[in-house]
């Protein structure tokens, strides 16, 4: 186990949580993955199903494949909750305190894509909100600096407090009930002109081809699944290992789902290629709704800067968790002006695939809650290495060669089973949560 001596800060994030800060019961869990799993990204995935793989698939693969994402989801949870590390501690865990700088800084170059790109969405939708609700002439550089600027001060002030607070205070208590209020009153606007419309009609939609299920299901799995490198960052502040995994899968499982099928229900019933976003204004009530979305898109930033941040913490132990979150956000802020984010999205995709056969392995070794190893228990665990590369390989043939049973739950059975078989015997462990 990671400790500190007299002349290195402790490092927060290689050391399990006490018991002090391991505050968040199922609530909290179910709150928080509840928000993250709330997104416009989400609904715009929805969005793009229908017309590939008709309605009846469509809602099949957002069904399972959100089940056996969060599942997934759920399943790291728990491990972090048990052992009290970080992410980057079950990285370290894994694959030796060596090797596995390579996937933290893998992490913290997604995660600040990632930060960036929730700060572009929030900057586009209130700049339509702006020019086509309130009549403003906001657009071009000026409205995006503005927007961009004034999105990025509310994440650096998040960031400047504690994250055990804004998750108990904030968004369990306060921006939950609002968000199911907006996708609870958008579900009845788009489903009563649903309903007007005719839903035979919808229901026996064909697809127009080009994705089969497996494949839609891999692209609704993949957004659980972005967030396997996070989720430990929190659960290790959870109380039982039990309900950290029943409140992540829940909360998640519910948000994925239902932003999923918003964005079918919208794609159903406006005109074919509608803005998102403008169709959500031209609802009744749509300008509040989609501001309540926007702010909770918020919490998406977040954690993705929280986590990075750890990560960060994690290399360098002398920048606090604090400290490395408000440069984490500034220099987010700074990219979402300057880069072309919509462009460097399918990079972004690309570099989460990584992240898919990395979190096999982790669960083969760790995941069936026995002994953990110390994070510094070997320099470099050469076949977890060996099983990384060979699953992020067996990931792109897949996609390229067999793209009809998709390319996640493949990689991810076949790292995990691999790792589970090679698992080292001799491992000392840590110290666990309460079941």
């Amino acid at each position: 186990m990671a400790t500190a001596t007299p002349s290195s800060p402790a490092n927060q994030a290689l050391t399990p949580v006490p018991a002090g800060n391991r505050v968040f019961h199922f609530h909290e869990h179910a709150a928080l993955w509840f928000s993250l799993g709330t997104g416009l990204l989400v609904m715009q995935i929805g969005a793009y199903l229908v017309p590939a793989v008709g309605t009846r698939d469509a809602v099949i693969a957002i069904i399972l494949g959100s089940l056996i994402g969060a599942g997934l989801l759920a399943w790291t949870a728990r491990l972090g909750c048990q052992t009290g590390l970080s992410s980057a501690g079950l990285m370290h865990a894994t694959y030796g305190s060596a090797f596995a700088r390579l996937p933290v800084l893998l992490n913290i170059a997604q995660l600040l894509g990632w930060t960036t790109f929730e700060l572009v969405i929030m900057q586009e939708g209130t700049v339509a909100i702006a020019t086509q609700t309130l009549g403003m002439e906001v657009d071009g550089f000026t409205g995006k600096l503005l927007a961009t600027l004034l999105w990025g001060g509310v994440l650096t002030a998040l960031m400047a407090g504690s994250m055990l607070t804004l998750v108990r205070r904030f968004v369990s208590r306060f921006m939950l009930p609002l968000v199911i209020v907006s996708l609870a009153w958008l579900t009845w606007q788009f489903g009563t002109r649903l309903v007007a419309q005719g839903f035979e009609g919808f229901w026996n939609r064909p697809g127009a081809g080009g994705m089969g299920l497996f494949s839609a299901m891999d692209l609704v799995i993949a957004m659980p699944v972005s967030w396997l490198p996070l989720v430990a960052d929190y659960a290790r502040h959870g109380k039982r290992s039990s309900t950290t995994l029943s409140g992540t899968w829940l909360g998640f499982a519910l948000a994925n789902i239902w932003c999923y099928a918003l964005g079918v229900l919208v794609v159903s019933t406006v005109e074919p290629g509608t803005n998102l976003v403008g169709s959500l204004l031209l609802a009744q009530g749509g300008l509040i709704a989609l501001g309540l979305i926007l702010l909770d898109e918020m919490d998406n930033a977040y954690g993705d800067a929280h986590s990075g941040a750890v990560s960060v913490h994690s290399l360098r132990p002398r920048w606090s968790i604090r400290a490395a979150g408000l440069g984490f956000a500034i220099v987010c802020t700074a990219l979402a002006l300057a880069l072309p984010i919509h462009t460097l999205e399918p990079f972004l995709l690309l570099l989460s695939s990584v992240f898919v056969p990395l979190y096999g392995v982790i669960l083969g070794r760790l995941g069936s809650g026995t002994q953990v190893p110390g994070v510094n228990a070997r320099t470099v665990d050469w076949s977890a290495a060996a099983l990384w590369l060979a699953g992020i390989a067996t990931y792109h043939l897949l996609k390229q060669f067999a793209p009809d049973i998709g390319s996640a739950l493949p990689t991810l059975a076949l790292t995990f089973v691999l790792a589970a078989l090679t698992r080292p015997r001799n491992a000392g462990g840590l110290t666990t949560a309460k079941a």
